[in-house]
Parts: C-alpha cells; sequence; structure tokens
C-alpha cells in the first residue's frame, strides 16, 4: 500500500491511476497544507457524482483491452482509457486535445 498527499496525487494523477487499475492500493492523505475540498471530495466521492447528476462510467475489461491496444502517439494511460471508453461505447469526448482526433471518435471542445 502507497500513502500520497493530495499533492502528490494532483501532480501524478494518471500514473497513479495505472497503478491502481495494476492491483496496488493507494491511501489518499492530506498532507502539510492539502486542499482540504480535493480531501472531502475523494472522501465521499458518490455523493459528490450525485450531487452534480454525474453518471459514473464503469472501466471493463474490454475498456482495459481497447486501451491497451491502441495505436499512436498517444501513451499516457489516463488519455487511453478514455479513449477506449469513446471508442467501445460510442460516447463524444469533451476534450480539447487535438490528438484524440487520430483515435476516430468523437471530440468535442
Amino acid at each position: 500500500m502507497k500513502v500520497v498527499t493530495v499533492h502528490a496525487a494532483k501532480t501524478a494523477l494518471s500514473q497513479l491511476l495505472a497503478r491502481v487499475e495494476a492491483g496496488e492500493e493507494i491511501v489518499l492523505a492530506p498532507g502539510q497544507g492539502a486542499d482540504r475540498q480535493a480531501v472531502a471530495i475523494v472522501t465521499d466521492l458518490d455523493a459528490v457524482v450525485a450531487s452534480q447528476s454525474f453518471i459514473a462510467l464503469p472501466v471493463s475489461i474490454r475498456h482495459g483491452q481497447t486501451g491497451g491496444t491502441l495505436p499512436g502517439p498517444r501513451r499516457d494511460p489516463f488519455d487511453r482509457r478514455l479513449i477506449a471508453q469513446a471508442v467501445v461505447d460510442r460516447l463524444v469526448l469533451v476534450s480539447n486535445e487535438k490528438i484524440f482526433d487520430t483515435y476516430g471518435i468523437e471530440r468535442l471542445w
């Protein structure tokens, strides 16, 4: 189990998510001067998501397979996961990253 501060989590979010997907347990711990609002959000994420009328999108094995076999220049694991979800579930991806267009998905922004 790895314990990281909120600041460390914000600066290395993609890498931490990849480690969690690989089965590693990550604990978010407030550090000195930590962003208390971020800690509150992480502590009760389901309530925050519901309060904003968001819908949580599950990550499936098929998403992982698709993301892992994506060709091209985008190597960031979090971006590949977003692209895979858009491909598999035929979703519109909201992003200003023009490089996402090379994956044949619909991008808004």
